[in-house]
């Protein structure tokens, strides 16, 4: 089953307006930022994201910045030696003019070869893969190919800000799903009773931000069955992948899934993959079918990026040298570090599977909100983390909260992407300040 076309979402146009919710604004760039929590409306001005936000008070409070995710180290030399020479040097990499607008062959091939190696899926670099600028543009592609207006997005909460930034700019609403702590795994029932006539689109996250939850295949294929039966189309973003930390867990791609071809996409990073954020190099894999719708957006945003780095990627996708596995270690071993100094400062973290991120858990510590406890601790403490509920649908959180308080609104995420030193130094401080000043 095809998942419905735009027609199929027609809603009563008092429905379909942007404007039916008093909190959002009319105009796209307005409603944009208002779908990540970035829009002041009594100033009627966009604010920047709250990773920036934290980064800045980071900076003006000379905290520890365990807040923007980040990692605080280059990637591989060998791997950035190979991005400079395809840059320099026409007789070994690309020419440095635009791309093909599916990106460049030899990285598509690459993707292909990784998912059928790790994952056993067969995919046609010709056709079903789509090279985009980083992951961010595969999601936003994805988003406004089929959130069609006056639809409903489904996504579980907490999740990564571009979702409701694109959904509202497409002109749909973002419905969440709370994820409760502190497995953090998805309720696939309640995801199915959120579906409705008006739902467009799935938003799924394997390995979770900010959760590091690791979706088990019995999920995936719940979801993968919703998807079919309502006719919906899953966006899996799958950027953190080659992030799993738990021995005893492993990513299953949406694309494994059987039936998932007809309904699914999946997105991959290479930012997150060799941690080098800044290349911004992503891809997105598909039938032939949705990609190619697809490309029908993704080719007016940037059309094509970096082909130097293109090919660099596809050399560390070849063979990455041992990279990810000695990456996966560091990181599961930052987060062991992180998660008892954390403990340690009366907090309850999770134990996050994959990623960069710890949920910590400040019920024990102070009855402040999880805004009031970020600012308290950049500004007195000298940490910088990230308060959850910038990572949730606001105004609905805002409702929940007049019945009973919102656990997501107690939770506060800390980046483990870190090098060890910065950790000891943001957990001395917390040790040491934090029952100094609640």
């Amino acid at each position: 089953m095809l998942p419905k076309s735009p027609q199929d979402h027609v809603t009563p146009a008092s429905a379909a307006q942007p404007t039916a919710d008093p909190l959002s604004p009319p105009s796209p760039w307005a409603r944009s930022a208002a779908g990540a929590n970035t829009f002041d409306h009594a100033a009627g001005t966009v604010l920047p994201t709250i990773y920036e936000r934290t980064t800045a008070a980071a900076i003006a409070h000379e905290a520890v910045n365990l807040g923007q995710g980040f990692p605080d180290r280059e990637g591989p030399e060998w791997l950035r030696q190979a991005a400079a020479q395809a840059l320099t040097d026409p007789a070994v990499g690309p020419s440095n003019q635009y791309a093909p607008g599916l990106g460049l062959p030899v990285l598509r091939e690459a993707v292909t070869e990784d998912h059928l190696r790790r994952t056993g899926i067969s995919l046609d670099p010709s056709s079903e893969v789509m090279i985009t600028t980083g992951a961010t543009e595969a999601i936003a592609a994805s988003i406004l190919a089929f959130a069609s207006p006056g639809s409903q997005v489904l996504t579980f909460e907490p999740h990564y800000d571009s979702y409701g930034s694109m959904a509202a700019l497409a002109g749909a609403e973002l419905v969440g799903v709370p994820l409760s702590g502190p497995e953090f795994h998805p309720d696939m029932d309640a995801l199915e009773a959120a579906v409705t006539e008006r739902t467009s689109m799935l938003l799924l996250n394997t390995p979770h931000n900010p959760t590091g939850t690791v979706f088990t295949e019995q999920e995936l294929r719940r979801a993968v069955g919703i998807a079919r039966r309502h006719g919906l189309v899953i966006m899996c973003d799958e950027v953190y992948e080659q992030l799993v930390l738990e021995a005893d867990q492993q990513h299953r791609s949406i694309l494994s899934i059987s039936g998932a071809a007809e309904v699914a996409v999946a997105i991959g990073s290479a930012g997150k993959s060799f941690s080098l954020t800044g290349w911004k190099i992503g891809w997105l894999c598909g039938s032939a079918e949705l990609v190619n719708r697809i490309r029908g957006v993704k080719q007016f945003l940037t059309f094509s990026s970096g082909p130097g780095f293109q090919w660099a990627v596809a050399q560390g996708l070849q063979d990455d040298r041992g990279f990810f596995a000695e990456n996966a270690a560091s990181l599961a071993a930052a987060r062991d570090l992180l998660h008892s100094g954390l403990h340690s400062a009366g907090l309850r973290p999770n134990r996050a599977a994959s990623g960069y991120f710890l949920l910590a858990d400040i019920s024990e510590a102070t009855d402040l909100d999880d805004v009031a406890f970020c600012r308290l601790l950049a500004e007195e403490v000298g940490v910088a983390a990230i308060p959850v509920s910038s990572l949730i649908i606001q105004h609905r959180s805002d409702q929940r909260s007049a019945d009973a308080p919102d656990p997501l609104r107690r939770l506060v995420r800390f980046a483990f992407c870190k090098r060890l030193s910065s950790l000891e130094e943001g957990i001395d401080r917390m040790v040491s300040r934090l029952p100094k000043v609640l």
